[in-house]
């Protein structure tokens, strides 16, 4: 299914993934943004972004969206450039944190050593990268730094998708403004969402919804210094080792 989405006043674009093209990688959570149209044909779709970029007023795409390389579309990887000396980014240093989510798992190989994308090699680029002195529109970090830094901090470690939305909650402000009573409503206005899509069988609304779901219990779950991963585990542990049956539709487990 492909999605048009619309954030007010800033842009209008298609995805396949709402989450992560609008929320993780751009910074707008549900509510700050709009779905136009949807539909699972890519000639609509994109003949439809077109349109719609032209009547909000907005730059129109060059390049239609169904004639992107599927890479574009799927990995979105930079092109980037390796020196003996430096690593170089084809964006400027201001958009180069989305890039950096969108492209966690590439890897590159330098004179110094090998480098891979993740969280914590992203938090390392961008508190050492520089503007490249040809163009505004490129940046860099020295290899050399960069491998140090690695075996000092031990950067290349494995981050998973809890650690990206811990991240972003982080850097928007919701550990150190939001509240746990918030987090509950936003819980439930979730979960109001995820009756109305399964009651229409809307297979693209229950993944959207379950992963909004998710991820407020991922921050619910910090705010009271617990990770997700091991709210989980500990849930697991005690379920492991229930037996019951099946009933109406449900799993009722048996009574000591």
């Amino acid at each position: 299914m492909y999605y048009i989405y619309h954030i007010p006043d800033k842009k209008i674009g298609v995805t396949c993934d709402l989450y992560n093209r609008v929320t993780l990688q751009q910074g707008y959570p549900e509510g700050e943004y709009e779905v136009l149209d949807s539909s699972e044909d890519i000639e609509y779709i994109s003949a439809k972004e077109l349109y719609l970029q032209k009547q909000y007023g907005y730059p129109v795409d060059i390049v239609p969206y169904k004639d992107l390389k599927p890479k574009q579309i799927k990995l979105n990887k930079m092109n980037i450039n390796v020196t003996e000396q430096t690593t170089t980014f084809p964006v400027p240093v201001r958009k180069l944190k989305g890039r950096l989510i969108d492209s966690v798992g590439m890897k590159w190989n330098t004179e110094h050593g090998s480098f891979e994308i993740t969280l914590s090699t992203i938090e390392w680029i961008m508190s050492n990268v520089h503007t490249s002195q040809f163009s505004p529109d490129r940046c860099y970090v020295y290899n050399k730094a960069f491998a140090e830094a690695v075996v000092k901090n031990n950067l290349h470690v494995d981050d998973n998708v809890f650690n990206l939305i811990r991240n972003w909650a982080k850097d928007r402000g919701i550990y150190d403004k939001g509240d746990d009573r918030t987090q509950y409503v936003k819980l439930m206005e979730e979960a109001g969402e995820l009756a109305q899509a399964l009651l229409k069988k809307d297979k693209p609304e229950i993944k959207d919804a379950v992963g909004d779901m998710v991820v407020v219990l991922t921050n619910l779950a910090h705010m009271h210094n617990f990770n997700i991963e091991d709210c989980i585990q500990s849930a697991y542990d005690v379920i492991s080792k229930r037996t019951g049956k099946m009933q109406n539709g449900t799993f009722v487990k048996d009574t000591l």
